[in-house]
């Protein structure tokens, strides 16, 4: 029997990798993508996949969006200004509505009600309403990303310092890595239910990742851990809206408690083979 897969926000970087990885395990007659412009996934209609017009945030646009999909994989919203949870509610009742067989979620391996990173609350109360929406599903909770190292660390390549407000392990994850697991999942015949974990092996500090780029680059660069609020001051100074550095912030003081610090030999079995590092991410050239 024919089975159809939509995938949602099939225009952005991670659900965009997870659709060209389906295209290399699954018929293009067997996808589908949801996206807010159509426009956009040009490259896919080119390649067969259908591509339907969705949008969390116009739910009239959802059950044409959905309709027949045995199985569909629901992009988190990126949008720090609206109400995620709600947009996320829209699309779970319209998947549940459709009678879709299994929902996937692209959740977060640090999802918690009380963690000081806000996508994490989001996360957690996202798979809340997946529990209660009585239709199988599965929650993919990635490892933060590590392309965000970019940002995250500083710019120490300059400085020689990696400077942050608060310290913590981090279970840094390729986005890459995690789209193909989530390509894999999907055609796993239904193998993975509720919190799944997606992770790359190891959990360094960013002091760890200072003392792994001054191997990497034969300098010596050090870690300075400096007062938050110091630390949001400087970001400000630079241009950054203070809502956007608290908002930061937050994710700093989620790893020194210890949100993001498990790790999961899952990935590497999914993959076959060793997952992205964080070193490899730091050894990638500027």
């Amino acid at each position: 029997m024919t089975t159809l897969i939509i995938v949602t926000g099939a225009t952005g970087a991670l659900n965009g990798a997870t659709v060209e990885h389906l295209l290399d395990r699954v018929p293009a007659g067997e996808l589908g993508v949801a996206v807010r412009d159509a426009a956009k996934a040009v490259r896919f209609a080119e390649r067969g996949v259908e591509v339907r017009h969705g949008d969390y945030a116009d739910p009239a646009s959802l059950p044409a969006a959905l309709a027949g999909a045995d199985q569909v994989l629901l992009v988190s919203s990126n949008d720090p200004g609206a109400d995620a949870v709600s947009l996320h509610r829209a699309a779970i009742s319209a998947a549940s509505a459709a009678g879709v067989g299994r929902i996937l979620y692209t959740s977060h391996q640090g999802a918690a009600a009380d963690s000081p990173f806000r996508p994490a609350v989001v996360h957690a109360a996202t798979e809340r309403l997946l529990a209660d929406s009585g239709v199988p599903w599965t929650s993919l909770r990635n490892g933060f990303y590590a392309h965000s190292l970019a940002w995250l660390a500083g710019p120490w390549r300059e400085t020689g310092v990696v400077t942050v407000p608060a310290d913590g392990p981090v279970s840094w994850t390729a986005r890459e890595d995690a789209a193909e697991a989530a390509a894999i999942i999907l055609t796993s015949n239904h193998a993975y239910e509720g919190p799944t974990t997606i992770t790359a092996n190891a959990a360094p500090t960013f002091a760890d990742l200072a003392e792994t780029a001054s191997d990497l680059t034969g300098r010596d660069i050090r870690i300075a851990v400096v007062d938050p609020d110091e630390w949001v001051a400087a970001q400000v100074a630079t241009g950054q809206p203070e809502q956007m550095a608290r908002f930061t912030l937050g994710m700093y003081q989620a790893a020194e408690k210890g949100f993001f610090a498990g790790t999961d030999p899952l990935l590497t079995t999914l993959l076959g083979r060793e997952p992205r590092s964080a070193r490899d991410i730091l050894a990638r050239p500027q």
